[in-house]
């Protein structure tokens, strides 16, 4: 792994790891206003106690992708995340919602495929020299 991809990894997965902490602390502490907050969650159609198990899933998500080694579990973590924001944004599309309601997710989206993408070798299932 070449020294920028390391870096743009790092950048991506510590970026991950904040907005998913955060949408986390805001769903667990069933905050009405904010990204994936108690009013957007009822905006969606979606009933209020998902609040509390997608919190749940971010943090064990967040700690999994964080700690050495576990690589199978990684590969979860990263799914879980892709199908959380992949839902979230198309749940968004499919109401009609303006691009700064779809944006946090997306954002969130591409940084876990950067993250997955640019992870290292020690860091995946199989290890391609």
């Amino acid at each position: 792994m070449t020294k920028r991809n390391k870096i743009i990894y790092w950048v991506a997965t510590i970026w991950l790891a904040l907005g998913m902490v955060s949408t986390a602390a805001v769903q667990l502490l069933k905050m009405k206003e904010g990204q994936g907050g108690a009013d957007s969650i009822i905006h969606l159609g979606y009933p209020i106690y998902l609040l509390t198990i997608l919190g749940v899933w971010k943090i064990l998500g967040v700690v999994t992708v964080l700690i050495p080694k576990l690589p199978l579990l990684k590969e979860w973590a990263y799914a879980g995340f892709f199908f959380i924001m992949s839902g979230a944004i198309l749940s968004h599309i499919a109401l009609g919602d303006y691009v700064k309601e779809i944006f946090p997710s997306l954002l969130l989206l591409i940084l876990t495929m950067v993250s997955w993408y640019l992870r290292p070798a020690d860091k995946k299932i199989i290890s391609v020299n």
